[in-house]
């Protein structure tokens, strides 16, 4: 049965006590978990939001990115020496945390470019950080979900089919894929070839609408998500990512600049829509939506 989780983004970037009552409502929604960022420097904080998410019969899963000085596929060896250091601090926080899932495009700087298309000589760089962070990963038995983003955010991997063959590349159990419908509603032909080409690695799935608003209410096609999605039996996590502009800085930080949708609305409504795909497409028949508190 799949899970299905929410990426508290939609209200905050950092990990901190003040995540626990949206845990509490999301709990009573009927989410199973939810994502944080790791990337906030207070480390005591993701092992306090950890328990509590456990002590709520929660899961947590973590998503996380890297910058331009610790940039994996960096000419300057020292700066993926950074990357790898910094993979392994965020497979600790998510340790602390308890989560089995780190997702997120950490293959390469997040939003930086180079004045070419991405070169061999880069995936092989990327490759070497990422192997040596999935056997750390692998002692915390964390699943590493490396992501695609589009071609405004990344140019090392925007499609299933780079990013199968990075993950390839890499060759370690613990580091896997996984699939965004918000970049791949920009950069692929058809989500169903996208999700046949990336089925053997992939480990995570994040519903996302084509504004990064409400699941549903624009124009990406999640019955052939869900359709597809089911052709392969995918078992592991549905997390929604939206966004709002509830934390500016982190708004600004990955241009946010108007609302989409009131988080509330897009947590029920959301869910709403990935229960009724999973049923409609023989994903998952079990689950019904609670009401909201």
């Amino acid at each position: 049965m799949n899970k299905i989780g929410f990426n508290v983004l939609a209200w905050s970037a950092v990990v901190s006590d003040e995540l626990m009552p949206i845990t509490d409502r999301l709990k009573a929604i009927g989410y199973d978990g939810i994502e944080c960022l790791i990337g906030s420097p207070d480390e005591a904080a993701y092992k306090r939001v950890g328990e509590h998410v456990r002590s709520i019969g929660m899961e947590t899963t973590c998503v996380f990115v890297v910058g331009k000085d610790e940039n994996p596929i960096s000419e300057i060896a020292a700066v993926r020496a950074k990357a790898l250091d910094r993979m392994k601090w965020a497979i600790d926080r998510a340790h602390d945390m308890q989560a089995r899932v780190i997702c997120g495009p950490f293959h390469s700087a997040h939003a930086i470019f180079a004045q070419h298309a991405p070169e061999d000589r880069e995936y092989g760089w990327s490759a070497e950080v990422l192997h040596a962070a999935g056997e750390y990963a692998a002692q915390a038995d964390i699943t590493l979900g490396l992501e695609a983003l589009n071609r405004f955010e990344c140019y090392l991997c925007n499609t299933m089919e780079q990013l199968t063959r990075l993950v390839k590349t890499v060759g370690h159990p613990h580091v896997k894929a996984m699939f965004d419908t918000h970049h791949a509603n920009i950069e692929e032909k058809k989500f169903t070839t996208a999700i046949q080409t990336i089925a053997p690695l992939l480990a995570h799935v994040h519903i996302s609408e084509n504004d990064r608003g409400t699941p549903g209410d624009g124009h990406v096609d999640f019955d052939e998500v869900f359709s597809a999605l089911a052709q392969i039996n995918y078992p592991g996590w549905l997390t929604i990512e939206a966004f709002s502009r509830n934390d500016p800085d982190f708004a600004n930080s990955i241009g946010v600049w108007r609302e989409y949708s009131d988080p509330w609305d897009i947590a029920v409504g959301g869910l709403k829509l990935i229960r009724q795909m999973c049923q409609k497409h023989g994903l998952d028949k079990q689950k019904t939506l609670k009401h909201a508190l």
